[in-house]
């Protein structure tokens, strides 16, 4: 499964090491480079899943973090670890730590899993880095007995220095240098060789030439032997220290784990990173044997021309063309992309819906053994074996120059003998050649598809493109035209041919030139097509400013609504005050009626609303009963009975004994007069009939104020019977206002409960 000469041969190394470059630790470099493809689906999905967690969900940041796996052994084996070694075992615990942090805090669900192999490792860390320096070396404090020695230590040094300098004048003749100097750990004077007998002391060191002698004179004996029993004591309890801070991790079970799981997030981590380098996206899964690649491109080739690859229906892809025409890399490009997204990896494509294959199986590249003593052909026959041997639904079958190697003749009917061995076998591939009889093949077998490199012969260069369902053409007469060879070489050659090749040849032409017509109507239909996309979206622009224009408008209106208002208001305000002066409360009576007259003509006309099917006859509406050669208000409906009120008089009569009494016209569309018109300083009875409450209830304000001012009661207001909701609303607006003396209902043959009576004070 997967051997390493089909990775060797599409070139999966050279990605192995890109992605090493990008990991952080050295945990995570030997897990980049022993990467290999996995046919698990639900590793592989979950896999995909920790790479898409590591881009837009969590940074894993693994900087600092060393592999401390060596160390972890050898403290394992009750070796002493020294401080540095601590050091770095501290940072890196640390580091994981702090990683599992943030997964736990910025994770949308994969790498939490992943961080559950990442120990709890917080008092061995906080030990090593109260005990240690950030140099490595164990503090004073590391222990109590530390702490006491090294605290009687140095006072110790500086009694020694201090008798030493106090020596210096005394045996200032006889010193090689006037300092105090340190030899092996012991306190001493440089002193003239040929002069050392006259220094009471011992003789410690001497120097290279042996001029000089290093002399502990007798009176820092004591001190220096001190001095030394004590460091020696300093070095054992150091020992100490580091052997109890190494059996800690020795003692550390979980960070054989958590070491194997920051090299698994360094792994992701850097596929994250090459996904974002190399702008790689994920690829989706697709029933067995179903190839989709939108806009793929070999990752290793920088600007590498992207083309369209599917593969289902047409299980086998014959790519022929010229030589350096891209074939090659395009076998390539299906065949990473399967191996990456099988490694977990995103691929080099737009879009890509990819299915889980057992093995690849590839044949590419002249591999000529002289030891073994097979040719190019047998070599790649040898292949070949394994190819059909392995091929299956769920293989990836990828040839590259099928039947090259040997006669042109032969090559095709065992090449054309071999494709039909892997259709019977249900695989799935692409396979590029040279052999023009396979192109015939191809047009005429289902399930093999033909398809080449576009070739521009006028500049003699490829264009990388792949066109499916058309196969390609060698261009080797035109190429060796443009390279100059004789006119008569190149018409001899032709003739060689044939004209069954001619034949071909043309047919090909033709087809290319099919191709670009349809390519340059298809070009014009999408300029067609961006063209009305245009259009659309300033229509939709254009709607959108009428739209906010007019929210413009009404947001105006509704300003302009407010300032009237504002001005109404003020009116009647400044009309009260003079109200309260008896003189001038007629005229303000009179002003007001005006205002309230204009504010009716000022009104806009009501829409022309549909006729309302049914009776047009309603309480409130006026009628004429020719019965009784009279006209009145309709009070009451009980069916087809109708209770009218003629005057001082209440009348039942049927439906069809009246009629409908029609409005009289009024000029400039004023207010409704009955009988004659006249002038009339005040008209007692109010119609509230059809009217809103808080309409009808500033009507009945209005009315009252008018009639207080003017001193006119009782008032008579008409507001219908109905539900009796506006009766009640009404009444309650009387029991507040402070004007009202009494209010009652209109006697039964005045109106009964839709009327009710105002008595006013005056």
């Amino acid at each position: 499964m997967f051997a390493d000469a089909a990775l060797e041969a599409l070139d999966f190394p050279r990605v192995r090491s890109a992605l090493a470059q990008r990991a952080a630790t050295g945990l995570g470099v030997e897990r980049c480079l022993a990467l290999r493809p996995s046919d698990d689906p639900e590793r592989i999905a979950r896999e995909l899943d920790e790479v898409e967690d590591a881009l837009f969900g969590v940074s894993l940041s693994l900087g600092g973090i060393f592999d401390i796996r060596e160390v972890q052994a050898r403290a394992a084996e009750g070796r002493v670890l020294s401080g540095s070694e601590l050091l770095q075992v501290a940072y890196s615990l640390d580091g994981a730590m702090t990683v599992r942090r943030a997964i736990h805090a910025n994770s949308r669900g994969a790498l939490r899993e992943v961080a559950l192999g990442l120990g709890d490792h917080s008092e061995l860390v906080s030990r090593y880095l109260s005990a240690l320096t950030r140099e490595g070396e164990l503090r004073d404090d590391a222990s109590p007995r530390l702490r006491d020695l090294r605290h009687r230590i140095e006072p110790l040094r500086g009694r020694i220095r201090d008798r030493l300098q106090a020596s210096l004048e005394r045996w200032a003749d006889v010193l090689q240098e006037n300092i105090v100097t340190l030899r092996r750990d012991r306190y001493v004077l440089p002193v003239q060789a040929s002069r050392v007998g006259q220094v009471d002391g011992i003789i410690v060191d001497a120097s290279a030439t042996g001029q000089t002698y290093f002399v502990e004179p007798a009176a820092v004996t004591q001190l220096n032997n001190e001095l030394t029993r004590l460091r020696l004591d300093e070095e054992a309890e150091v020992r100490r220290i580091l052997t109890e801070l190494s059996g800690l991790l020795a003692r550390d079970a979980a960070v054989p784990m958590t070491l194997d799981t920051i090299a698994q997030l360094d792994l992701i981590a850097a596929k994250a990173a090459l996904a974002r380098d190399w702008r790689l996206n994920r690829a989706q899964p697709s029933p067995a044997g179903v190839y989709d690649l939108r806009a793929a491109r070999h990752p290793l080739i920088e600007g590498a021309v992207a083309n369209d690859l599917a593969l289902g229906e047409t299980r086998l892809l014959l790519i022929t063309g010229p030589n350096m025409g891209g074939k090659t890399v395009t076998l390539k490009t299906l065949g990473l992309a399967v191996l990456m997204n099988q490694c977990g990896m995103y691929v080099a494509a737009d879009h890509a819906e990819l299915p889980v294959v057992r093995d690849v199986l590839v044949d590419i590249g002249d591999e000529q053994s002289i030891e073994a003593s097979l040719s190019t052909f047998a070599s790649h026959l040898k292949h070949l074996r394994d190819v059909l041997d392995e091929a299956g639904p769920g293989t990836l079958i990828l040839v590259d120059e099928l039947g090259s190697g040997t006669d042109p003749e032969e090559g095709a009917a065992l090449s054309q003998a071999i494709i039909e061995g892997l259709l019977e076998r249900d695989a799935r591939g692409i396979i590029t050649s040279h052999l023009a009889p396979l192109k015939l093949f191809a047009l005429e077998t289902p399930g093999l598809k033909n398809a080449s490199m576009g070739f521009e012969v006028s500049t003699l260069s490829p264009t990388y493109r792949l066109q499916v369902g058309q196969p390609g053409r060698s261009y080797a007469l035109a190429i060796a035209g443009r390279m100059g060879l004789p006119a008569g070489v190149l018409r001899r050659a032709e003739e060689v041919l044939g004209p069954e090749a001619n034949l071909m040849e043309r047919m090909l032409a033709g087809i290319e030139q099919e191709r670009r017509e349809l390519a340059a109507q298809l070009e014009a239909a999408d300029a067609a097509r961006r063209e009305t996309e245009a259009a659309l979206a300033k229509a939709r622009r254009d709607r959108d400013e009428l739209e906010q224009r007019r929210d413009e408008l009404l947001a105006e209106a509704v300003q302009k609504a407010d300032a009237l208002y504002a001005d109404a208001a003020e009116n009647v305000r400044r009309m009260r005050r003079r109200a309260q002066d008896a003189e001038a409360r007629p005229r303000v009576m009179q002003e007001l009626q005006g205002l309230r007259h204009a504010a009716q003509k000022a009104r806009p006309k009501p829409r022309v609303q549909e006729e309302v099917r049914g009776d047009p006859i309603q309480v409130g509406s006026d009628v004429t009963v020719p019965a009784y050669g009279a006209s009145g208000q309709v009070l009451e409906m009980r069916g087809d009975q109708l209770v009218v009120q003629l005057g001082l008089m209440k009348v039942s009569v049927r439906r069809r004994d009246v009629r409908l009494k029609q409005p009289e016209k009024q000029r400039g569309g004023g207010p409704r007069f009955t009988g004659t018109v006249r002038k009339r300083a005040f008209d007692r009875e109010i119609q509230l009939r059809g009217l809103g409450v808080a309409e009808a209830e500033e009507e009945l304000r209005q009315a009252i104020t008018e009639a207080h001012a003017l001193k006119e009661t009782p008032l008579r207001v008409v507001h219908g019977k109905g539900q009796g909701v506006l009766r009640r609303l009404l009444r309650d607006y009387l029991k507040t206002d402070k004007r009202v003396e009494s209010y009652h209902d209109a006697e039964a043959n005045q109106g009964g409960h839709g009327v009710t009576i105002v008595n006013v004070k005056v």
